[in-house]
């Protein structure tokens, strides 16, 4: 089971002769998933100017869940990431300036300086940027090789490590840990997760974090809660041969000999860019409900932006599928003149093992817990409630019903916590 992802199709607008040379010209920084859907809506919502779209990788624009999933597998090409056919992305008629970085943005001049020399005006700027993998500065860690999964090059270079005899090491217990530590398990190799907290600590609650403890280690996953890193070495029985053994210190003095070492503890948001031309920065580019930086001529989307949530009670960002495609389609609209308010209901999924666990809204261990199912069936679903209103929900393997709390969450609807907890009782009448 898998949480539903939109195709994009090409747009039967007139983007080519005289309309291609239109003097207003919005210019998207980043071609990931955030910049590609800012791209394509820009176009299906008519607008027939130039749309620049600058990227520092080489691909087209894609999204990145299944570089941890089936590209890392090898079940599927890194091209099946694209967020399009290629026919559907020609016919958008944009500028792509691929490997291309932006040095500098020059907002008095309204144009961004390239590192291919050449500058570019614009007239809306869309930031999206993205992030980067976290690195950790730590005693040899420019011994060993360390990978990461950010990109399509980091799933390609990892995904032969991952095979059976193989021996791997992730540091992190985050959902891109856990996604590599599945992938890695299910294609037969040895795995440990190594992490100073629960699992997911910063996203869920503790009884979500027990599931997919228990989940991993009922696969044959070795986690180790509480263990901090305290640095890298290389294996002796590795300093001669062909392939590198590697050694992964921590901080109880013990260590762990492995064939490959992942690291999975985060993500760095790109807002350099951003800082450096003075717009307003805190973890992110900040922006508000309409994706306005504090430039309102240029705009910010995806893992890089830091948004007002009502239904977390702050700014934050969020570092998920769904926001990188609903946040790059509400700052092209915004950049069209249109009205915006985009304030989320913040939705997150991740497969493992088979599992689909999608999370809506921010549970907090200050809900009051109802659960639909029993874990131990493989389908379930919990429900987080502050008086008789759902605030979020976490399940597994349950799309029918987490698209019915999705509309109780939305809706702030009363309901009956024994009703909502008898799987007798179709959610539909709640």
């Amino acid at each position: 089971m898998t949480a539903e992802r939109p195709e994009v199709e090409a747009a039967a607008l007139p983007y080519e002769g005289a309309n291609a040379h239109s003097a207003h010209t919005i210019v998207i920084v980043g071609a990931g998933q955030a910049g590609g859907w800012a791209a394509q809506t820009l176009r299906s919502e008519g607008f027939a100017g130039r749309v620049v779209l600058v990227g520092n990788e080489a691909h087209p624009p894609h999204e990145r869940p299944p570089l941890s999933k089936a590209v890392l597998s090898g079940a599927a090409a890194p091209e099946s990431a694209r967020l399009m056919k290629p026919e559907a992305f020609d016919a958008l008629a944009v500028q792509w300036r691929p490997g291309v970085q932006v040095h500098r943005i020059d907002r008095a001049a309204k144009q961004v300086l390239l590192s291919d020399g050449t500058a570019q005006p614009y007239d809306k700027l869309i930031l999206c940027t993205g992030g980067r993998a976290r690195r950790l500065a730590l005693p040899g860690a420019d011994q060993v090789p360390l990978h990461t999964l950010r990109t399509i090059e980091d799933a390609q270079a990892l995904a032969p490590a991952l095979r059976p005899g193989r021996s791997v090491v992730v540091v992190g217990g985050g959902w891109i840990g856990l996604e590599v530590a599945a992938t890695a398990r299910q294609q037969g190799a040895e795995v440990v997760v190594v992490t100073q907290s629960r699992l997911c600590e910063r996203t869920v609650p503790a009884d979500v974090s027990a599931y997919l403890l228990a989940l991993h280690r009922a696969q044959g996953v070795r986690v180790l809660l509480g263990a901090g890193v305290r640095g890298f070495a290389r294996a002796a029985d590795g300093a001669d041969g062909a392939d590198i053994r590697s050694e992964v210190l921590l901080a109880d003095g013990s260590a762990l000999a492995c064939d490959t070492i992942v690291l999975g503890v985060g993500l760095v948001p790109n807002d350099e860019l951003a800082r450096a031309a003075g717009l307003a920065c805190e973890g992110g580019v900040l922006v508000d409900a309409q994706c306005r930086t504090s430039d309102p001529d240029i705009l910010a989307a995806g893992d890089v932006a830091v948004a007002p949530n009502p239904w977390a009670g702050r700014s934050l960002r969020l570092e998920s599928w769904q926001n990188a495609q609903e946040q790059g389609m509400a700052a092209a609209r915004s950049a069209l003149g249109q009205t915006v308010d985009y304030q989320p209901l913040p939705w997150f999924w991740s497969d493992q093992y088979g599992m689909n666990l999608q999370i809506y809204g921010m549970p907090t261990p200050a809900h009051r817990v109802v659960q639909r199912g029993d874990p131990a069936s493989g389908s379930f679903v919990w429900f987080y409630l502050a008086g008789d209103v759902v605030q979020a929900a976490v399940g597994a393997n349950a799309a029918r019903d987490l698209r019915f709390a999705r509309r109780l969450i939305e809706q702030r609807k009363s309901v009956n916590a024994e009703q909502l907890a008898d799987p007798n009782t179709p959610m539909a009448k709640l």
